[in-house]
C-alpha cells in the first residue's frame, strides 16, 4: 500500500509542477526606435492611433508616459505604449500580447510605422 501512495505523491506533484509552469505567462519583447519629437507629442498620438484602430484605452498616464490598450476582438490583444525622453527626442517602445503569447516584436512595425507617419516624419 505504500508504494501506491509514494506513486500518487509522485503524480500528483509532477501535475502541479507541469501546471505551475503553464500557467506562467512570458513577458513580451518591446519593440522601439527614436523619434526626434517631444514625449508627450508622440504618446498623445500613439494613443489617438491605437484609439483610431479600434483599441480601448485601459490605462494612460502622461507623467509616467505610459498607456494600455486592448481590443475585444478574439483572441484578445492587449498592447502596452511607453514614451521615454532621450537625447535624440522621444524613444518609443511597444510590446503586445494576444491572448497569453507575447507578439513578435517585428509585428508591431507596421503600427510603429503609421506612428511615424502620424507625427509627420514618415520616411
Amino acid at each position: 500500500m505504500n508504494h501506491y501512495l509514494w506513486r500518487r505523491l509522485m503524480i500528483v506533484s509532477l501535475l502541479v509542477w507541469l501546471g505551475g509552469c503553464a500557467a506562467a505567462p512570458m513577458a513580451p519583447e518591446p519593440r522601439a526606435f527614436v523619434l526626434p519629437v517631444e514625449r508627450q507629442a508622440a504618446l498623445a498620438a500613439g494613443i489617438e492611433l491605437l484609439a483610431e484602430r479600434g483599441y480601448v484605452i485601459r490605462h494612460s498616464d502622461a507623467e509616467l508616459g505610459r498607456a494600455e490598450a486592448v481590443s475585444a476582438a478574439w483572441p484578445g490583444y492587449r498592447l502596452r505604449l511607453e514614451v521615454e525622453e532621450s537625447p535624440h527626442g522621444a524613444l518609443i517602445s511597444l510590446s503586445g500580447q494576444r491572448g497569453n503569447q507575447p507578439l513578435a516584436p517585428e509585428s508591431l512595425d507596421p503600427l510603429l510605422a503609421e506612428l511615424q507617419a502620424a507625427l509627420g516624419l514618415a520616411p
